[in-house]
């Protein structure tokens, strides 16, 4: 079954360790200890636990200046707010829940970073919902002064984009880049617990071959998680997006490949069934019986006037690969993804060559296989 469907559905393995320009040393790694899950220790949940658990002295005496609200129902913005305004009270109250939680996600690092697979990570990239906003970059900072301070050699930062584009933007490096030649766009899936976002993905390819300068062009949302569909629903949903953005791409003139690259929760096997890792999701993924790559092909397929090829990885190795062109100064590095659980991966990269010789080496096995 594994072999037809990647005949059918792509170009490569789903799930896969070798991709075009790294190693995927692991992904979605779920470590524990007594307490349970570590990646719990380090979620957005963690986070807003810590900050209730710090109001509760103060709501006995009505002294709590971030109100009655529990912190999950209050805004990052609001919350940014805090950190910058006049009430010196909520300002310390969201800065010791910074300090608590950046405590907690250096001793999750450092546990990821004492693994054989982590071992001689030199940066790592922190995504994710949180790192969208201003307490999850001081969160970040924090944690990476800790865990110099505990002796980890290893640079922690925020990724580089918006961690809703770059989920979208990753799917580019499952690809090979003689697929580029012909093609200035593909199609991006970007499939999370509570929303499925989809996209087209300009390369840019010819300006900056190491797809550097890549953008998303044009992206639609759907929040899954309110209209609660089934999982048959929820394909059919995904389907019209994607061929309504096939329609918006060939009325605007884009060369689009007949590619999708797809990001999704959990282990991918290679077959493109999900092993586990995707009970967050609209119906039983985890099913033998259901395979999302095929399911699309079947639907679409055909691009223009070519064969639809699917390609699908774990989220979290998809939200990291958009770091890729911005890696090459370091040879083993990994990706954080701070949402509803602790997204994991760790990379080496293959080659340190220039874009334009990838290019020209991928032309040259295409040829190869022709």
């Amino acid at each position: 079954m594994a072999e037809d469907t990647i005949t059918t559905t792509g170009i490569a393995r789903h799930g896969g360790t070798r991709l075009p320009s790294v190693e995927v040393d692991s992904f979605n790694v779920e470590l524990k200890d007594d307490e349970g899950f570590l990646g719990d220790r380090a979620s957005k949940g963690a986070f807003r636990k810590i900050l209730d658990g710090l109001r509760k002295p103060l709501k006995k005496n009505g002294d709590d200046p971030l109100g009655k609200r529990s912190a999950s129902d209050i805004a990052k913005t609001d919350l940014d707010e805090a950190l910058v305004g006049d009430d010196v009270g909520a300002a310390a109250l969201v800065h010791g829940a910074i300090e608590e939680f950046a405590q907690e996600l250096a001793y999750v690092t450092g546990r990821f970073l004492k693994t054989k697979a982590w071992a001689d990570t030199e940066r790592i990239v922190v995504g994710g919902g949180f790192r969208q906003s201003r307490v999850g970059e001081l969160a970040i900072a924090r944690t990476d002064i800790i865990l110099k301070a505990e002796d980890f050699d290893v640079d922690l930062v925020p990724i580089r984009f918006h961690p809703d584009d770059a989920g979208l933007l990753g799917t580019l490096h499952l690809a090979p880049s003689w697929i580029f030649e012909g093609h200035d766009s593909i199609l991006a899936v970007d499939i999370g617990g509570t929303n499925i976002r989809c996209g087209v993905v300009e390369s840019r390819w010819k300006k900056a071959p190491d797809l550097s300068r890549a953008a998303v062009w044009k992206s639609e949302l759907w929040r899954h998680a309110d209209d609660e569909p089934t999982r048959e629903g929820a394909v059919k949903r995904l389907v019209k997006m994607l061929k309504d953005l096939i329609a918006t791409a060939d009325a605007e003139g884009l060369k689009l490949a007949p590619f999708i690259g797809i990001a999704c929760p959990g282990v991918i096997d290679e077959d493109g069934s999900i092993e586990k890792g995707a009970q967050n999701l609209p119906g039983n993924w985890e099913s033998s019986k259901f395979n999302l790559p095929a399911s699309l092909v079947e639907a679409i397929p055909q691009i223009g006037d070519h064969d639809t090829a699917v390609l699908m990885h774990n989220d979290g190795v998809v939200q990291g690969l958009s770091e890729v062109p911005f890696m090459q100064d370091v040879e083993h590095w990994g990706v954080l993804t701070i949402g509803t659980g602790l997204g994991n991966a760790r990379f080496t990269n293959r080659r340190k060559e220039s874009g334009k010789d990838n290019g020209k080496d991928e032309k040259k096995a295409k040829k190869g296989r022709d």
